[in-house]
Protein backbone atom coordinates (compact mmCIF):
# COMPACT_ATOMS: atom_id res chain seq x y z
CA UNK A 1 0.00 0.00 0.00
CA UNK A 2 1.11 3.56 -0.46
CA UNK A 3 1.95 5.80 2.04
CA UNK A 4 -0.21 8.51 0.24
CA UNK A 5 -3.14 6.31 0.61
CA UNK A 6 -2.42 4.66 4.03
CA UNK A 7 -1.83 8.04 5.75
CA UNK A 8 -5.58 9.01 3.89
CA UNK A 9 -7.04 6.09 5.76
CA UNK A 10 -5.58 6.94 8.73
CA UNK A 11 -6.94 10.35 8.70
CA UNK A 12 -10.12 8.18 7.71
CA UNK A 13 -9.88 6.09 11.08
CA UNK A 14 -9.71 9.38 13.09
CA UNK A 15 -13.44 10.28 11.69
CA UNK A 16 -14.76 7.11 12.07
CA UNK A 17 -13.33 6.60 15.26
CA UNK A 18 -15.13 9.65 16.85
CA UNK A 19 -18.55 8.31 15.02
CA UNK A 20 -18.66 5.31 17.66
CA UNK A 21 -18.15 9.02 20.04
CA UNK A 22 -21.22 10.51 18.22
CA UNK A 23 -23.23 7.45 18.06
CA UNK A 24 -22.88 7.07 22.32
CA UNK A 25 -24.22 10.69 22.36
CA UNK A 26 -27.08 10.20 20.20
CA UNK A 27 -28.37 7.52 20.25
CA UNK A 28 -30.29 7.38 24.00
CA UNK A 29 -31.69 10.54 23.22
CA UNK A 30 -33.13 9.76 19.40
CA UNK A 31 -33.20 6.16 19.65
CA UNK A 32 -30.84 3.43 17.83
CA UNK A 33 -34.08 3.68 14.48
CA UNK A 34 -34.32 7.26 14.38
CA UNK A 35 -30.67 8.20 14.99
CA UNK A 36 -29.85 5.88 11.80
CA UNK A 37 -32.44 7.43 9.84
CA UNK A 38 -31.27 10.94 10.38
CA UNK A 39 -27.67 9.55 9.47
CA UNK A 40 -28.51 8.31 6.52
CA UNK A 41 -30.72 11.37 5.69
CA UNK A 42 -27.68 13.63 5.74
CA UNK A 43 -25.38 11.75 4.26
CA UNK A 44 -27.51 11.03 1.40
CA UNK A 45 -28.52 15.20 1.14
CA UNK A 46 -24.61 16.17 1.53
CA UNK A 47 -23.83 12.84 -1.29
CA UNK A 48 -26.61 14.25 -3.61
CA UNK A 49 -24.99 18.09 -3.69
CA UNK A 50 -21.52 16.32 -4.10
CA UNK A 51 -23.15 14.64 -7.35
CA UNK A 52 -24.45 18.10 -8.65
CA UNK A 53 -21.02 20.05 -8.27
CA UNK A 54 -19.28 16.83 -9.99
CA UNK A 55 -22.09 16.54 -12.63
CA UNK A 56 -22.88 12.77 -11.76
CA UNK A 57 -25.77 11.04 -12.33
CA UNK A 58 -27.33 8.28 -10.50
CA UNK A 59 -26.76 5.25 -11.34
CA UNK A 60 -30.31 3.47 -10.92
CA UNK A 61 -29.90 1.23 -12.99
CA UNK A 62 -26.96 -0.47 -10.82
CA UNK A 63 -29.15 -0.79 -8.01
CA UNK A 64 -30.20 -3.84 -7.15
CA UNK A 65 -25.82 -3.88 -6.58
CA UNK A 66 -26.75 -1.11 -4.53
CA UNK A 67 -29.30 -2.35 -2.31
CA UNK A 68 -27.06 -5.31 -1.38
CA UNK A 69 -23.98 -2.61 -0.53
CA UNK A 70 -26.18 -0.42 1.43
CA UNK A 71 -27.91 -2.80 3.26
CA UNK A 72 -24.53 -4.44 4.06
CA UNK A 73 -22.13 -1.51 4.20
CA UNK A 74 -24.97 1.27 5.90
CA UNK A 75 -28.26 0.30 6.93
CA UNK A 76 -27.81 -2.79 9.01
CA UNK A 77 -24.34 -2.09 10.62
CA UNK A 78 -25.60 1.72 11.56
CA UNK A 79 -28.70 0.02 13.25
CA UNK A 80 -26.75 -2.29 14.72
CA UNK A 81 -23.86 0.41 16.19
CA UNK A 82 -26.63 3.04 17.00
CA UNK A 83 -28.41 -0.20 19.42
CA UNK A 84 -25.12 -1.27 21.11
CA UNK A 85 -24.36 2.32 21.71
CA UNK A 86 -27.04 1.82 24.55
CA UNK A 87 -25.34 -0.17 26.38
CA UNK A 88 -21.79 -0.08 25.22
CA UNK A 89 -18.91 2.75 26.10
CA UNK A 90 -17.86 4.08 22.84
CA UNK A 91 -14.14 2.13 22.94
CA UNK A 92 -15.72 -1.30 22.75
CA UNK A 93 -17.98 -0.59 19.97
CA UNK A 94 -14.93 0.74 17.91
CA UNK A 95 -12.62 -2.39 19.24
CA UNK A 96 -15.43 -4.83 18.33
CA UNK A 97 -15.43 -2.74 15.06
CA UNK A 98 -11.95 -3.97 14.11
CA UNK A 99 -13.55 -7.86 13.54
CA UNK A 100 -14.57 -6.47 10.31
CA UNK A 101 -10.94 -7.16 8.60
CA UNK A 102 -11.51 -10.91 9.35
CA UNK A 103 -14.42 -11.20 7.71
CA UNK A 104 -13.30 -9.16 4.54
CA UNK A 105 -10.64 -11.83 4.74
CA UNK A 106 -12.94 -14.78 4.06
CA UNK A 107 -15.61 -12.61 1.69
CA UNK A 108 -12.58 -11.77 -0.47
CA UNK A 109 -10.85 -14.79 -0.85
CA UNK A 110 -14.55 -16.26 -1.47
CA UNK A 111 -14.89 -13.93 -4.32
CA UNK A 112 -10.89 -14.04 -5.42
CA UNK A 113 -9.90 -10.35 -4.63
CA UNK A 114 -7.75 -11.84 -1.69
CA UNK A 115 -6.20 -15.51 -0.68
CA UNK A 116 -5.95 -16.97 2.74
CA UNK A 117 -2.69 -17.72 4.23
CA UNK A 118 -2.03 -19.45 7.82
CA UNK A 119 -0.62 -16.08 8.83
CA UNK A 120 -4.05 -14.27 8.35
CA UNK A 121 -5.65 -17.39 10.16
CA UNK A 122 -2.93 -16.30 12.76
CA UNK A 123 -4.53 -12.89 12.93
CA UNK A 124 -8.06 -14.23 13.04
CA UNK A 125 -7.16 -15.75 16.13
CA UNK A 126 -5.71 -13.17 17.65
CA UNK A 127 -8.75 -11.27 16.59
CA UNK A 128 -11.28 -13.43 18.13
CA UNK A 129 -9.38 -13.81 21.03
CA UNK A 130 -9.43 -10.15 21.62
CA UNK A 131 -12.88 -9.84 21.52
CA UNK A 132 -13.34 -12.14 24.47
CA UNK A 133 -10.50 -10.24 26.36
CA UNK A 134 -12.67 -6.98 25.80
CA UNK A 135 -16.02 -8.83 26.95
CA UNK A 136 -14.42 -10.33 29.67
CA UNK A 137 -12.33 -8.37 31.43
CA UNK A 138 -13.23 -4.36 30.02
CA UNK A 139 -14.61 -1.62 32.19
CA UNK A 140 -18.29 -3.22 31.64
CA UNK A 141 -19.41 -5.94 33.94
CA UNK A 142 -21.07 -8.99 31.44
CA UNK A 143 -24.63 -8.79 31.57
CA UNK A 144 -27.34 -9.88 28.90
CA UNK A 145 -27.74 -7.19 27.54
CA UNK A 146 -24.33 -6.45 27.15
CA UNK A 147 -23.30 -9.77 25.45
CA UNK A 148 -26.02 -8.94 23.15
CA UNK A 149 -24.75 -5.36 22.31
CA UNK A 150 -21.62 -6.88 21.83
CA UNK A 151 -22.82 -9.34 19.29
CA UNK A 152 -24.55 -6.65 17.55
CA UNK A 153 -21.64 -5.24 17.28
CA UNK A 154 -19.78 -8.15 15.43
CA UNK A 155 -23.06 -8.60 13.00
CA UNK A 156 -22.28 -4.98 12.25
CA UNK A 157 -18.73 -5.58 11.09
CA UNK A 158 -19.58 -8.42 9.52
CA UNK A 159 -21.79 -6.50 7.48
CA UNK A 160 -19.03 -4.47 6.74
CA UNK A 161 -16.53 -7.21 5.60
CA UNK A 162 -19.46 -8.73 3.71
CA UNK A 163 -19.65 -5.61 1.59
CA UNK A 164 -15.47 -4.91 1.23
CA UNK A 165 -15.37 -7.12 -1.78
CA UNK A 166 -19.00 -6.46 -3.15
CA UNK A 167 -17.69 -2.70 -3.19
CA UNK A 168 -14.00 -3.36 -4.67
CA UNK A 169 -15.65 -4.59 -8.05
CA UNK A 170 -18.56 -1.85 -7.87
CA UNK A 171 -16.18 1.34 -8.07
CA UNK A 172 -14.45 -0.85 -11.24
CA UNK A 173 -17.60 0.10 -12.61
CA UNK A 174 -18.61 3.00 -11.18
CA UNK A 175 -17.76 6.47 -9.99
CA UNK A 176 -17.03 6.93 -6.29
CA UNK A 177 -19.59 9.56 -5.90
CA UNK A 178 -22.32 7.60 -7.46
CA UNK A 179 -21.46 4.67 -5.00
CA UNK A 180 -21.36 6.94 -2.00
CA UNK A 181 -24.91 8.29 -2.88
CA UNK A 182 -26.72 5.56 -3.99
CA UNK A 183 -26.08 3.40 -1.66
CA UNK A 184 -27.05 6.05 1.17
CA UNK A 185 -30.15 6.95 -1.11
CA UNK A 186 -30.99 2.72 -0.82
CA UNK A 187 -30.86 2.99 2.75
CA UNK A 188 -32.57 5.48 3.60
CA UNK A 189 -35.82 3.85 2.61
CA UNK A 190 -34.73 0.64 4.33
CA UNK A 191 -34.36 2.52 7.52
CA UNK A 192 -37.63 4.76 6.82
CA UNK A 193 -40.50 2.10 8.13
CA UNK A 194 -38.12 1.62 11.14
CA UNK A 195 -38.04 5.81 12.05
CA UNK A 196 -41.34 6.54 11.58
CA UNK A 197 -42.22 3.55 14.33
CA UNK A 198 -39.75 4.69 16.74
CA UNK A 199 -40.23 8.67 16.03
CA UNK A 200 -42.89 9.60 19.13
CA UNK A 201 -40.77 8.14 21.38
CA UNK A 202 -37.29 10.20 20.39
CA UNK A 203 -36.50 12.93 22.26
CA UNK A 204 -34.17 15.69 20.80
CA UNK A 205 -31.07 17.93 21.79
CA UNK A 206 -29.21 20.25 20.38
CA UNK A 207 -25.94 17.95 21.88
CA UNK A 208 -27.54 15.32 19.83
CA UNK A 209 -28.05 16.88 17.32
CA UNK A 210 -24.72 18.90 16.41
CA UNK A 211 -23.33 14.89 16.84
CA UNK A 212 -25.98 13.51 13.99
CA UNK A 213 -24.91 16.27 11.96
CA UNK A 214 -21.00 15.37 12.05
CA UNK A 215 -21.90 11.70 11.69
CA UNK A 216 -24.39 11.98 8.56
CA UNK A 217 -21.93 15.05 6.67
CA UNK A 218 -18.76 13.98 7.75
CA UNK A 219 -18.02 10.68 9.14
CA UNK A 220 -20.99 8.94 6.67
CA UNK A 221 -21.31 10.98 3.54
CA UNK A 222 -17.81 12.45 3.03
CA UNK A 223 -15.82 10.24 4.53
CA UNK A 224 -17.57 7.26 2.68
CA UNK A 225 -17.10 9.17 -0.74
CA UNK A 226 -13.20 9.24 0.21
CA UNK A 227 -12.98 5.65 1.43
CA UNK A 228 -14.19 4.46 -2.21
CA UNK A 229 -12.04 6.87 -4.07
CA UNK A 230 -8.94 4.83 -2.23
CA UNK A 231 -10.90 1.08 -2.80
CA UNK A 232 -9.95 1.81 -6.30
CA UNK A 233 -6.10 1.74 -5.98
CA UNK A 234 -5.67 -1.03 -3.21
CA UNK A 235 -7.21 -3.94 -2.59
CA UNK A 236 -10.42 -5.13 -0.42
CA UNK A 237 -8.89 -6.35 2.54
CA UNK A 238 -5.73 -3.59 2.71
CA UNK A 239 -8.52 -0.99 2.49
CA UNK A 240 -9.63 -1.99 5.51
CA UNK A 241 -6.26 -2.49 7.52
CA UNK A 242 -6.73 1.04 9.26
CA UNK A 243 -10.24 -0.09 10.68
CA UNK A 244 -7.90 -1.45 13.05
CA UNK A 245 -6.69 1.94 13.96
CA UNK A 246 -10.35 3.16 14.23
CA UNK A 247 -10.47 1.77 18.04
CA UNK A 248 -7.41 3.74 19.07
CA UNK A 249 -9.41 6.99 18.10
CA UNK A 250 -12.43 5.69 19.45
CA UNK A 251 -11.21 4.56 22.88
CA UNK A 252 -9.46 7.93 23.11
CA UNK A 253 -12.83 10.02 22.31
CA UNK A 254 -14.42 8.04 24.59
CA UNK A 255 -11.92 8.55 27.19
CA UNK A 256 -11.57 12.58 26.51
CA UNK A 257 -14.94 13.34 25.91
CA UNK A 258 -16.92 10.93 27.83
CA UNK A 259 -14.44 9.85 30.57
CA UNK A 260 -15.22 6.15 29.69
CA UNK A 261 -12.82 3.75 31.91
CA UNK A 262 -9.88 2.18 30.11
CA UNK A 263 -9.74 -1.19 31.66
CA UNK A 264 -7.40 -3.86 31.55
CA UNK A 265 -9.28 -5.93 28.90
CA UNK A 266 -9.47 -2.91 26.54
CA UNK A 267 -5.84 -2.62 26.35
CA UNK A 268 -5.10 -6.82 26.34
CA UNK A 269 -7.42 -7.52 24.04
CA UNK A 270 -6.57 -3.94 21.86
CA UNK A 271 -3.22 -5.18 21.45
CA UNK A 272 -4.68 -8.10 20.13
CA UNK A 273 -7.02 -6.59 18.04
CA UNK A 274 -4.01 -4.19 16.40
CA UNK A 275 -1.63 -7.40 16.08
CA UNK A 276 -4.56 -9.47 14.01
CA UNK A 277 -4.37 -6.76 12.03
CA UNK A 278 -0.58 -6.75 11.01
CA UNK A 279 -1.01 -10.52 10.26
CA UNK A 280 -4.15 -10.19 8.27
CA UNK A 281 -3.09 -6.86 6.21
CA UNK A 282 0.48 -7.54 6.16
CA UNK A 283 1.40 -4.03 6.83
CA UNK A 284 4.27 -2.95 8.80
CA UNK A 285 4.53 0.69 9.71
CA UNK A 286 8.47 -0.33 9.91
CA UNK A 287 9.27 -2.32 7.10
CA UNK A 288 10.57 0.95 5.09
CA UNK A 289 12.23 1.72 7.93
CA UNK A 290 13.81 -2.12 8.68
CA UNK A 291 14.51 -2.35 4.70
CA UNK A 292 16.50 0.92 5.25
CA UNK A 293 18.45 -0.61 8.03
CA UNK A 294 18.61 -3.70 6.41
CA UNK A 295 20.09 -2.83 3.15
CA UNK A 296 24.06 -3.34 1.89
CA UNK A 297 26.15 -0.50 1.70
Amino acid sequence: MRATYFIQLVGLSALWGASFLFIRIASPVFGPNVLAFLRVTLATLTLAVLMRVLGQSWAWRQWRTLVVIGALSVAMPFLLFAWAGLQLPAGYSALLNSTAVIFGMFASARMGEDTITFKKLLGCACGFAGVALIVSLGPVEPSFKVVMAVLACVAASACYGLSAPITKRAVGQLQPVQIAAGIHAMSFLMVLPGAAYSLPSARFSWTALAAVAAMGIVTSGLAYWAHLRILRHVTPVAAMSPIFMVPVFGVLWGHVFLGEQLGPGLVLGGSLVLLASALITGFNPLQRWWDLIDAKP
